[in-house]
């Protein structure tokens, strides 16, 4: 009995929170006045590779000649940094904003009331979890998903592809992986300081490169590639993006 009347209080506490969030997201899109409107807002998640595949879509983006800004951070991050990051970025010109998703950041609202232009997942990795049960970061990530967002890009090799694949964008959705059905994994060549792979991209194709060495790589360039196609973007500035990130 006393265990049920915790869980109850727990609960009740976690509901006041979460709706003082979403008072705090309102009144914070209404300070910055409302960027969002005028841009594109590209919400990468996952439980490993946002920043990568971030930053692949940043230079993607700025070799088609887009105004775009990106936030890449893998740890969880505060409604008012959110906000004003797109609110800076609105004000430097940007019509396209990248952003990385941690779970940490939907569990507590912090993109309440934002419009998602594309809605994209790399992978759900549960040894990288650590401060959420599996459950838990899987509630987290539907909640983006939960959010109408105009393109739902996911990873249909991941092992947990059928836990999202029935969420639908609006306008389109889009699959990549060896199994995808939009961007094809078709080979790949590992090296010491680097990756290539050849995708499949709308019957196209194409030879990427990147300086992120890994097999993991070859993915996170595939949803890089999904999410241009997305919005898009020609396959050679696809490919001259992805070979100009330069990772630190």
């Amino acid at each position: 009995m006393e265990k049920r009347e915790k869980k109850q209080v727990k609960n009740k506490k976690g509901g006041l929170r979460a709706q003082s969030q979403k008072i705090k997201a309102s009144l914070l899109k209404s300070y910055y006045g409302n960027p969002t409107k005028d841009m594109k807002l590209v919400a990468i998640t996952g439980t490993t590779g946002k920043t990568t595949v971030a930053h692949y879509v940043h230079e993607i983006l700025k070799a088609t000649g887009e105004q775009v800004a990106v936030f890449a951070s893998d740890q969880p991050y505060k409604l008012g940094t959110l906000h004003k990051f797109l609110s800076d970025a609105w004000k430097a010109g940007a019509n396209v904003v990248v952003v990385t998703v941690p779970a940490e950041t939907l569990r507590d609202n912090v993109f309440y009331g934002l419009p998602v232009h594309i809605a994209a997942m790399t992978n759900f990795v549960t040894s990288s979890l650590k401060d959420m049960t599996a459950e838990e970061y899987l509630d987290s990530e539907k909640t983006l998903f939960n959010m109408k967002p105009g393109t739902v890009i996911l990873n249909r090799d991941d092992m947990n592809y059928n836990v999202f694949e029935g969420f639908k964008g609006v306008k389109d959705t889009l699959s990549y992986g060896q199994t995808g059905k939009d961007i094809k994994i078709l080979n790949s060549k590992l090296y010491a300081k680097g990756t290539e792979a050849t995708l499949s991209m709308k019957s196209e194709i194409v030879s990427v490169a990147t300086f992120v060495p890994g097999e993991t790589a070859v993915s996170y360039m595939a949803c890089a590639a999904a999410i241009a196609s997305a919005m898009g973007v020609r396959s050679d500035l696809v490919v001259e993006g992805i070979a100009e990130y330069m990772p630190e």
